[in-house]
């Protein structure tokens, strides 16, 4: 079993300023730089010749949709963009679970018969898994429809704040599917507690003691999905997820946090730490 380290481009919009933002090409150079073995956003050909030029083994896709007219048409663009593994946020906060598998199932057929890509359901609000008894009903309706587990892209930053939880019930309250967290394939570690989804990785060049608490949950994670059998010849895609700041402070990132990148690039390498470390 293996991990790949996965840039998301997000983490490098407005940087290092907004005026001065880098181009894609020297964003994907930045990423090889920092040791990260791939990409993911919604991605282009472009994305892809400049990946392929800097190294980057792997391209990871997005799609962002509640439509299934559109589903067909999205996957075949990631995937000729040269994506294997799609991140999908499917539908939205008032979306009903049987809908939302409805839904889940038709693109799941859509991309069996692309053929060479395989999306996974990201926990996320504002979409069908805003919740944790959202995501799991959907987990449960596609599992009785079909007999597997669903593919999932778990992001527990959405969920701890949702929750409201503290360093002591990470790990009862998160990884309380083993099953699915083992299946799944695509990973979002954003640092959080249970009052932000995002919490700063780094502060005065030291790691901030709430990424120390989020890092051992992070370990917890990945023992869990070390343990699996099946997953002996398969890959853990660990995107650190540090999103930017956006104009007038509605984003991840807010004012007097470090920015985005630096901070993803130093957490990249506390993910493979906490690789290492995990039994």
């Amino acid at each position: 079993m293996t991990i790949a380290h996965i840039a998301n481009l997000w983490s490098l919009v407005g940087h290092p300023s907004p005026a001065k933002e880098w181009s894609l090409e020297k964003k994907i150079k930045a990423v090889a730089a920092a040791g990260f073995d791939g990409i993911t956003t919604r991605v282009t050909p472009e994305h892809r010749r400049l990946a392929e030029k800097h190294g980057l083994r792997h391209i990871l896709g997005f799609i962002s949709t509640d439509d299934p007219t559109e589903f067909a048409d999205r996957l075949r663009e990631q995937k000729e963009a040269g994506a294997v593994h799609i991140n999908v946020q499917l539908d939205n906060h008032d979306t009903p679970p049987a809908l939302a598998t409805k839904h889940w199932l038709a693109l799941d057929r859509a991309a069996e018969k692309i053929g060479g890509v395989f999306p996974a359901l990201e926990v996320h609000r504002d979409c069908c898994t805003e919740t944790p008894e959202k995501t799991y009903e959907i987990a449960e309706r596609y599992h009785r429809a079909t007999g597997r587990l669903i593919r999932m892209n778990f992001d527990f930053s959405h969920i701890a704040s949702v929750k409201h939880l503290h360093p002591g019930n990470y790990i009862e309250r998160l990884l309380d599917h083993p099953a699915l967290v083992q299946h799944s394939e695509q990973a979002h570690f954003r640092p959080f507690n249970g009052h932000h989804c995002q919490v700063p990785v780094t502060h005065r060049g030291a790691l901030t003691p709430e990424v120390k608490s989020y890092l051992v949950f992070v370990e917890a994670f990945m023992a869990l999905w070390k343990k699996a059998p099946s997953n002996k010849n398969r890959t853990l895609f660990a995107c650190p997820e540090m999103g930017p700041y956006s104009p007038g402070g509605g984003g991840y990132n807010i004012t007097g946090l470090p920015p985005a990148w630096p901070d993803a690039a130093v957490l990249r390498a506390e993910l493979q730490k906490a690789w290492a470390r995990a039994k």
